[in-house]
């Protein structure tokens, strides 16, 4: 810090507070850092992730980071602007390397006892971006595998969620333990087949939640990818390096599997096309599943076209169903999503009637929601362990406690508890088609907008049973379901869920295209 060159003239008191505010950046101090910036909504804090707007938003995302990179100050540019305002342009020198910059407007106020103090009223702050995030991340390419050259995804780049076989690489599961004993497989799964024929380039393994068991996005290995539509917020998982990937622009696919919501999750709290597709369309060769009753293959887009485009080389002759009903809502559902969603979803509606697309919209009641996601659990819980148990246990101590604690309940569940609810799985799926039968059912992607990255473990996990009762019933169905990126609650994106009758996956994009 003292070999920076301050370069202009600083107002009297201003550099001592620079200096100071710098000081407790590096110690992590956060009560200092919030007493520097300007107290109210209009306080400004920028950088490549977004824009937080307000003191307290400022304050929320500094308590959830781990602190700000080791960094020196080169040169300081100061600009006196007059009326108590002064500017700095200061050059950031990263420990790691490279050069960037912090630009900060200070404001000189007069305290309760008459002294003056300088507080920063707007900050951006602008570094090298790492080669690779490795939150978002696993391993990158230039592409890391070339498509063909002909066919309809040419010049589309794809994420590949780490639990598909990449040829000449490992699955990883979002665990290092587990990739430290995973081989190197040998082919492709078919998912990554179909894109690669169809003349995408995989550009990397991207990250996803421990054994694809969340719908947060929170890797206790690797790290939260940033939300890259909501700043300071979790991304949605377990399909969270993906999604990120494209909705930060890096690929325009995301390859990734939807068991209980994570596809959807994180395309609707990162403002994407999301499609979990009908149950068995697509081949899971070649993929490392969770739960076999309800693992299915799906992708994110930042546009319809593009997902349509992925979903027509990967669906085969499946998938190509028409959709011949109407719609149907289930205010039971909808009750379960938070007052601003209920609200934006009520709204949607309304437009929608008002432009004359739901002349047919009725309302259905579902079998007891609290009932079917008991069901939902308890077969995915059993079948979670049935597939990871035996690695679990030879592995104490490899998964974060919040996934350890879902698969030692999966431990559980007896074989006559898991024999039940698999008769009952039958039983709710046959009584959904009986009550939605050709419809469109819809409802919210989610049960909120995406929560904090500082939100504590009970409102997560309340977060979390609110949208798994919204999800569950794609997944018990055994239907297709597309997030479409149609609802904002205070500026957020909220996706509005299309659930379609089986084998209706690419009309149902047409069916979401109208609809937005």
């Amino acid at each position: 810090m003292t070999d920076s060159v301050v370069k202009g003239t600083a107002p009297d008191g201003l550099l001592d507070a620079f200096w100071e505010y710098e000081r407790a950046l590096m110690a992590n101090e956060v009560e200092t850092l919030d007493r520097f910036f300007a107290p109210g909504d209009e306080t400004l804090r920028g950088d490549t992730s977004g824009i937080l707007v307000g003191h307290d938003e400022i304050s929320a995302f500094r308590e959830g980071r781990d602190g700000a990179v080791a960094r020196a100050i080169g040169d300081l540019h100061v600009r006196d602007l007059g009326n108590d305002r002064a500017l700095i342009v200061a050059v950031i020198l990263p420990a790691s390397g490279g050069r960037g910059q912090q630009t900060q407007l200070w404001h000189r106020s007069s305290t309760n006892d008459g002294d003056a103090t300088w507080l920063i009223e707007a900050a951006h702050l602008s570094v090298p971006a790492p080669a690779i995030a490795a939150s978002i991340w696993r391993v990158v390419g230039s592409p890391l595998v070339t498509g063909s050259v002909d066919g309809p995804l040419v010049g589309e780049t794809v994420a590949v969620k780490d639990l598909f076989d990449v040829a000449g690489f490992a699955v990883g599961a979002g665990i290092p333990a587990y990739l430290a004993e995973s081989p190197r497989t040998v082919s492709h799964a078919a998912a990554v087949t179909a894109l690669l024929a169809a003349g995408a380039a995989v550009q990397g393994i991207a990250q996803t939640d421990e054994f694809a068991y969340s719908v947060a996005g929170k890797n206790s290995h690797y790290g939260t990818p940033p939300n890259a539509a909501v700043p300071g917020a979790i991304p949605g998982g377990s399909s969270s390096g993906p999604a990120t990937a494209v909705a930060s622009g890096q690929v325009s696919i995301g390859l990734g599997t939807d068991t209980g919501g994570s596809i959807r999750v994180p395309a609707s709290y990162q403002g994407l096309w999301g499609l979990r597709t009908t149950h068995d369309a697509v081949a899971r060769d070649g993929l490392l599943g969770l739960a076999p009753s309800f693992d299915t293959v799906g992708w994110m887009t930042r546009d319809a076209s593009t997902l349509r485009a992925a979903a027509s080389a990967s669906l085969g002759r499946t998938g190509r169903a028409a959709v011949t009903g109407g719609f149907a809502v289930a205010p039971a559902l909808v009750a379960l999503a938070s007052p601003g969603v209920r609200d934006a979803f009520a709204a949607a509606l309304a437009r929608l009637a008002e432009a004359g697309l739901t002349e047919d919209l009725v309302e259905v009641t579902l079998p007891d929601i609290d009932d079917l996601h008991e069901i939902f659990r308890t077969v995915q819980s059993a079948e979670a362990w049935a597939t990871h148990g035996e690695w679990i246990t030879a592995h104490p101590g490899a998964l974060g406690e919040e996934i350890a604690a879902r698969f030692a309940f999966g431990a559980t569940v007896d074989p006559e508890t898991r024999s039940f609810a698999s008769q009952a799985l039958e039983l709710a799926r046959e009584r959904i088609e009986s009550i939605v039968g050709n419809r469109v059912l819809l409802l919210p992607s989610a049960s909120s907008t995406a929560p904090s990255t500082t939100a504590d473990a009970d409102t997560l996990e309340q977060v979390r049973q609110s949208t798994l009762r919204l999800t569950c019933v794609a997944g018990i169905a055994g239907r297709p379901a597309l997030s479409v990126p149609a609802l904002t609650v205070e500026g957020a994106p909220v996706g509005l869920c299309l659930v379609g009758p089986p084998n209706t996956d690419i009309a149902l994009i047409a069916v979401g295209e109208s609809l937005a």
